[in-house]
This record gives C-alpha cells, structure tokens and sequence, in this order.
C-alpha cells in the first residue's frame, strides 16, 4: 500500500467518529482532504452536518462536494474537528502548519469539544522538531519579529535558519489571513511547552504551528494497520 492509501485509511477510521447532527470542523491538507471527500460522499447519502472550513482550500472542496458549510461567527461551538499533521509524537503534541493554515486550524480546534488528528505513519515522531516549525508572522517588521524569535528560541535551546516562506511565484509566501508564514529550521525541541512560550512573547507572531494540549485522539496508518492515540486525560473514546 502506498502512503496515499494509508492517509485515506486513517480518513476512514475518523469517519466512523462523527454522528449525524454534528457541527464538524474540516482540517486543511492532503491527508485532511480524504477525509472531506469522504464526508462528502455520506452527506450525499443523507449524513447531516454543517461544517467549518480552516482555509479557503478546503472551503471550496467542502463546497464543491455539496457539504453544509457556516462560520465560526455563526457557529461558535463545534462538536469535533477532524484535521492532519505534519508531525505528532505520542502525546498528542503536533506541528502543524506546512500547508499555512495552522491560525484557523488552531482557532477551529480550540472551538471545539473534541479533535482528532489523522496522518500516516511518516508523520510520527518520537521527538518533535525534524519538521521545521512554522510560525504565522504579519508582514510589518518583519525583520525585528526574526530577531526576536530566534533570540528567544535560543534560549529555549533551539537554533537554526529561520527562513520566510516562499510561493511557487517567488514571492513571500501569503496566508489566507494576508499574513506571512517563518520556517524554523530547529531540528528536535527538547522542551515544546517551554517554546511554544516563548514564541507568544513575540509580538509579530500570530501563531505557532506547536499545537499542544489540543488534540485528544491521534489516528495513524501504516503498514503495520491502524494505531489510535489517546490523551492520557480525556475520555474521547469512552464515548463511541
């Protein structure tokens, strides 16, 4: 099987989590995009959910699969979102943000009671950090904002480039919130909380790509099948 096939296998297994009546949070990414087509097909077999897109990426899949789409300014309160990950280690600690939606990945998940994050198993990590971090940066004083994260990540104990994103027109990469994102190129983050911190000292920082304490199931596939991960403290499973 091939990582595509596993990407749709974990799609698969957090289908099986949502119930119909549900206001669902949609994740942006390829693996997160199996599963909105996948969602797709069992609304048009009747399901009943009305959705929150986390970019305009995915607000136009969801859209173009005839998925109920609202707002969070309509729909503040979500029951489960479903998104993917660029890195999760085993405690449910992520990097996320290589597609540069990590802000209202981050807002989507926080708004609602439960998520649950899929990936195949190249995704996962015993240390977080191989992934360079992205952290979403406004465009003003850009340089300053630089400074002053790899200052601070220094004393966190992590160095290494930190590069602006660059699109495929060579230009400096823009955010659907018209912001730029930074790559943090630390290598292993012995201390992601103490990091995370630091970074929201920062003032040109949006938001980091370290999401932690949010996810409450973690679905990997590969090709020793599907594992589930569950936080140590949340009774997600209990309830399925």
């Amino acid at each position: 099987m091939s990582t595509d096939d596993w990407k749709r296998q974990a799609a698969e297994q957090a289908l099986t989590y949502v119930e119909d009546g549900m206001k669902l949070g949609l994740g942006t990414g390829s693996t997160a995009a199996k599963f909105v087509d996948l969602l797709g097909a069992k609304v048009k077999s009747g399901l009943k959910v009305v959705c929150v897109p986390t970019s305009e990426a995915t607000r136009a899949q969801a859209a173009a699969l005839g998925i109920p789409l609202t707002t969070l300014d309509e729909t503040p309160e979500l029951d489960l979102t479903i998104d993917g990950a660029d890195e999760i280690d085993s405690d449910l600690r992520l990097i996320k943000g290589g597609g540069g939606a990590l802000l209202r990945e981050k807002i989507v998940a926080v708004a609602s009671d439960r998520v649950v994050i899929i990936a195949d198993n190249s995704k996962r990590v015993e240390n977080l950090g191989l992934f360079p971090l992205p952290l979403e940066v406004v465009p003003f004083g850009l340089g300053a904002t630089q400074n002053l994260i790899v200052k601070l990540a220094a004393d966190c104990g992590c160095e290494g480039e930190v590069k602006l994103r660059v699109g495929t027109d060579g230009k400096p990469f823009v955010t659907d919130n018209g912001n730029h994102i930074l790559d943090c190129a630390f290598g292993l983050i012995d201390d992601p909380e103490a990091l995370d911190d630091a970074l929201k000292l920062v003032p040109g920082v949006v938001e980091s790509g370290l999401f932690i304490g949010i996810a409450d199931v973690g679905i990997i596939a590969g090709p020793k099948g599907v594992e589930v991960l569950s936080g140590i403290e949340t009774d997600f499973e209990e309830d399925f």
